[in-house]
């Protein structure tokens, strides 16, 4: 990228710059008349002498009067036009200017795609981010005023100069006297300002830092109780903000107090001197009060070209400031990035390392000299103590990291110059944490395959100009982006073969399981038998305690208060489970069947019991895993509810008390709260108010809820819970892994196990797949991989988490899946070398020694300390 902000806005917007300056000089004449009319509307006509009428304009004789309607017109016209002016340049810049920020922008973001990955171990993701999203923000109001201000304004200044000296030079030379003192003192008070706002950028840059660090270390600042150090140490960070904004706070209020000070002198020589000469008559009214009139205006060009030159300082500090973060030593060249890569190329041949060494920028050594020439079909694994050398070697094979010397070959041409379409799809690489993105199981999938749009993706003309404008990308991300002769296969088929290739098919039926599908037609009709065959088998007297059915007649005792009231699944949060009590309809209904005074005694009597049983427990006890509406953080605060209660009487409570107590009863769920507040009439009195909330609920909250239909499907609650139609008895053996396995049979006999898995495919796992386990995580990264049906897939301690069996099942998997094409597996553990054709021991950076397992294994060898370590 240009190192001058200048450079960069020359070089992708000179044609805008140019037409803005055009514009603005083309203004100026207009600017001047417009200062002019006024003086001869005053002098000629208003002060005029009668004997020099009728004028001639254009040939035409006008009287006094039309030809003052003739200026007057002139003068609006005028107005009209340096507004438009205005207008027309002030919308013009900022197009250019927001178009330009969104240039810098995905500039940006195109370098950081770019970065060695040794680069984000000094950078952090903070850091990024703010420089990225707010420090950048600026410079798109100053880029589209780049040219355009200071000409536009510098002009207007100089018209208004050029005014009044012709007027009379004395007047104006005494108005802007000190001006060359304004102009050569502000600059040196906004250096001061500069540099007090480069130290701001630092401090706020490490402050983001901090708390990047707190959000990711939360449990180990937990878990050791130094809560109080970070905030010690965020109040320092902050107090070193707080003090240099001060700073700059008072010197540009300095300044700001100097401008205005200097400004007002104007007014000063225009009423004393201009005065002056008005008395002596050498100088006509009108002609004084156009000067004041210009003058006036004067102070606004030259305010803003002072505030030109701030705002170009600061632009310029953070542009050179962002720029150097995103200039690092080997970034990958853009064009190994861009633009379509060699057709049909492929990974064949072998893979040749010649002295390779990779050090980091302190020198540490990680590989020293490492050759090696490995077949591109065959199953090698990588082997070595922490620390050997084994990850960086994984690392450079796959094209991730670049050596520091030497080279690698891929089917016989330089690693470091093969197109990233060859690597990035020839290769595959997993290592021991795989990276999800916050999108479904789904997306996550088959993200290897996104390479370019399909020919058929017509992104919007428009948007794809605007796009293009701005030198952004013109694909539609909205368009089919799978690459299905990568693929190799249909979709679903080629999904389910590889999910079960690294047993990942039980967890994403899981997934299915707890998710929600709008079935339509077919699959619901299949999905309602599902039900009435689950039914069947619950019907068993062996079975038929583990399900409690809904029944629109009846309390279901294995839910809620909230869940019997609804008798629905909410949609959305219309219908929050945990703050009903302040769901207005939900209120009117209560008071409606006269079941508030019985809840709020029912929430007293709760809260009362908590405190007696839970007020000697220390926090994280197994009692509060029971009542699990109820946290211990929570009991204090009902304890003083309950204290107010008594004093005043529950009637007399205000309204967060009355709704605190509320919230308590909806949450019982009288099977496993056993507290006898849910008797038979409170049961009965409930189900009235079920049959009023269902049958009178406003038009505008028919679409918050769906409720439940014996043979009806809810496409708000889970595949599970819709073959359910109940809930698990509490209570009873194993229950939930009973039924569990119960639905398991009715869905694999009605061959439903696709569709399921097709919901669990729909899985948002969230950022950075948190929602999902660690080994599902890395079991979807191997997925990932193997969709993309590599030429070599390069792993690195992929499977670390999982048991050895589990290992040997997904690499038996995996290399019948690869047959014919090459793995190259950096193990955690030397034992699991066996099967692999060759084994590479890495040691201190170097290849200690390579061949078969059977020939290295023997005495005093590499690889036997290493399984004698093991």
């Amino acid at each position: 990228m240009e190192h001058s902000i200048y450079r960069y806005v020359i070089r992708h917007s000179l044609r805008a710059q140019v037409l803005l300056t055009v514009l603005a000089i083309v203004s100026f004449p207009f600017l001047y008349a417009f200062y002019e009319v006024p003086k001869q509307i005053v002098n000629r006509v208003i002060q005029g002498d009668t004997g020099d009428f009728p004028a001639v304009v254009l040939g035409i004789p006008l009287s006094q009067i039309e030809f003052l309607f003739v200026l007057c017109g002139l003068f609006l016209f005028l107005v009209i036009a340096n507004q438009a002016f205005k207008y027309v340049i002030n919308v013009l810049a900022g197009r250019t200017g927001e178009r330009m920020l969104r240039r810098l922008r995905y500039d940006l973001y195109s370098r950081v795609l770019r970065f060695p990955l040794p680069h984000f171990r000094k950078l952090s993701q903070g850091e990024i981010i703010t420089m990225i999203t707010a420090e950048v923000e600026p410079l798109g109001g100053f880029i589209g005023d780049a040219f355009k201000l200071p000409v536009f304004q510098g002009g207007y200044l100089l018209v208004i100069l050029a005014f009044l000296l012709v007027q009379n030079w004395v007047m104006a030379v005494a108005a802007v006297a000190l001006y060359p003192l304004q102009f050569y003192v502000v600059p040196k008070l906004q250096r001061r300002v500069n540099s007090f706002a480069k130290e701001r950028v630092r401090l706020v840059r490490r402050l983001s830092d901090r708390i990047g660090e707190t959000v990711s270390g939360v449990q180990e600042i937990r878990g050791n109780d130094t809560s109080a150090y970070e905030r010690a140490a965020m109040s320092a960070a902050l107090g070193e903000i707080y003090t240099v904004r001060l700073r700059i706070f008072i010197w540009k209020f300095v300044i700001k107090f100097l401008n205005n000070s200097i400004n007002h002198l104007g007014p000063f020589c225009f009423y004393s001197i201009g005065g002056y000469f008005v008395i002596q008559g050498r100088l006509e009214i009108g002609t004084l009060m156009a000067a004041i009139a210009a003058h006036k205006d004067l102070a606004a060009p030259w305010k803003e070209l002072l505030n030109y030159y701030q705002r170009r300082e600061d632009a310029r500090i953070k542009y050179e400031q962002v720029v150097s973060q995103f200039n690092p030593p080997g970034v990958l060249d853009e064009s190994l990035q861009l633009g379509a890569p060699p057709v049909g190329a492929r990974v064949e041949g072998e893979l040749t390392a010649s002295g390779l060494t990779l050090r980091d920028d302190t020198g540490t050594s990680f590989l020293e000299g490492v050759s090696l020439t490995l077949p591109a079909d065959a199953k090698v694994a990588v082997v070595g103590a922490p620390g050997s050398g084994r990850e960086e070697l994984a690392l450079v094979l796959a094209r991730l990291m670049n050596p520091t010397s030497g080279a690698l070959t891929i089917a016989g041409e330089r690693a470091d110059r093969l197109h990233e379409g060859v690597t990035g799809r020839r290769l595959a690489f997993v290592g021991p944490q795989a990276f999800l993105f916050n999108a479904t199981v789904l997306d996550n999938l088959l993200y290897g395959l996104k390479h370019e749009p399909s020919p058929d993706a017509r992104p919007e003309p428009r948007w794809a100009e605007e796009a293009a404008a701005a030198g952004n990308s013109t694909d539609d991300v909205r368009g089919d982006w799978v690459d299905r002769e990568a693929l190799g296969g249909e979709l679903l088929p080629r999904l389910l073969e590889v999910l079960e290739t690294v047993e990942l098919d039980g967890d994403v039926f899981e997934l299915g399981l707890r998710g929600t599908v709008d079935a339509e037609g077919d699959l619901r009709a299949r999905l309602l038998r599902a039900r009435e065959a689950f039914r069947d088998r619950v019907a068993d007297p062996s079975l038929s305690g583990l399900v409690e059915s809904f029944d629109a007649r009846s309390y279901n005792d294995n839910a809620t208060v909230g869940e019997n009231l609804l008798f629905g699944t909410p949609v959305g949060d219309g219908f929050d489970m945990e703050r009903l009590a302040e769901n207005p309809w939900v209120m009117e209904v209560l008071e409606a069947e006269g079941l508030v005074p019985r809840l709020l005694e029912a929430g007293r009597t709760v809260a009362a019991t908590m405190l007696e049983l839970f007020s000697d427990l220390p926090a994280g006890h197994s009692s509060f895993e029971r009542f699990s509406f109820i946290d211990a953080d929570d009991l204090p605060e009902l304890q003083a509810v309950l204290d107010r209660a008594a004093q005043d009487g529950v009637d007399r409570l205000g309204e967060e008390d009355r709704r605190q107590l509320l919230s308590l009863p909806f949450l019982l769920q009288p099977a496993r709260h056993r507290l006898g507040v849910v008797d038979p009439d409170l049961r009965t009195r409930l189900l009235a108010a079920r049959r009023r909330f269902a049958a009178s609920i406003p038009e505008a909250l028919r679409d918050r809820i769906q409720f439940f239909e014996a043979d009806g499907y809810n496409a708000a609650a889970s595949i599970q819970d819709n073959i359910l139609f109940g809930k698990v008895a509490y209570g009873q053996a194993r229950a939930a892994e009973r039924v569990k396995g119960l639905v398991t049979e009715v869905i694999d006999e009605l061959d439903l196990r696709s569709a399921v898995i097709e919901a669990g495919l729909a899985f948002q796992v969230g950022i950075g797949g948190a929602r999902l386990g660690a080994v599902p995580r890395q079991k979807v990264g191997l997925a990932r991989a193997l969709l993309k049906r590599p030429d070599v897939l390069v792993l690195c301690d992929a499977t670390a988490g999982l048991d050895g069996a589990a290992h040997t099942r997904i690499a038996d998997n995996l290399f019948g899946e690869l047959a014919g094409r090459g793995v190259v597996w950096s193990l955690h553990r030397a034992d699991l070398a066996r099967s692999f054709d060759r084994v590479v021991v890495m040691r201190s950076g170097q290849v200690a020694e390579s061949g078969a397992f059977e020939e290295l294994d023997r005495e005093g060898s590499a690889l036997r300390e290493l399984l004698g370590a093991g």
